[in-house]
């Protein structure tokens, strides 16, 4: 077993109500060459929450950071618009609490956390971000779980 340090969320950044999920893509990720989807988790506009990657498998979601992180993914997020629906955000509750209790002392973090503190002031701000993924403060929004 991994041991987990980091659960990321992440969007597919498709436009707000179009519908895609999990084998849309490994589509994707298997024609860039790799050799599975890139999540361990996708959760559709309807909240349903569907498999990716085994969850024992490295998975690569977050350059540098996928040996000891669990990558979610949410259907929407294009142009770093918050596109989650109500279904999806209680979704995402769930699963992340679920991995919480699996893995306690993991950090919850929006990729763009992993983004470089260009300015060296301490804080990871907007004009940094490499990636707007996942469209929200995916940190601040699950502190308490």
């Amino acid at each position: 077993m991994r041991t987990i340090t980091q659960i990321v969320v992440h969007a597919s950044a498709t436009p707000k109500g179009e519908h895609f999920d999990v084998e849309d893509i490994r589509a994707w990720h298997k024609a860039k060459g790799w050799s599975d989807i890139g999540y361990h988790f996708v959760i559709l506009l309807n909240g349903t929450i569907q498999y990716g990657r085994d969850i024992n498998t490295i998975g690569a979601h977050v350059l540098g950071h996928n040996t000891n992180s669990v990558g979610i993914c949410y259907i929407g997020g294009k142009y770093g618009e918050d596109t989650r629906t109500i279904l999806q955000k209680v979704s995402l509750v769930y699963l992340i609490g679920t991995l919480k209790r699996l893995y306690p002392a993991a950090e919850v973090l929006g990729h763009r956390d992993f983004s470089p503190d260009l300015d060296g002031d301490g804080t990871i701000e907007p004009h940094e971000w490499m990636k707007l993924c996942p469209s929200f403060d995916a940190k601040n929004a699950y502190k308490n779980l």
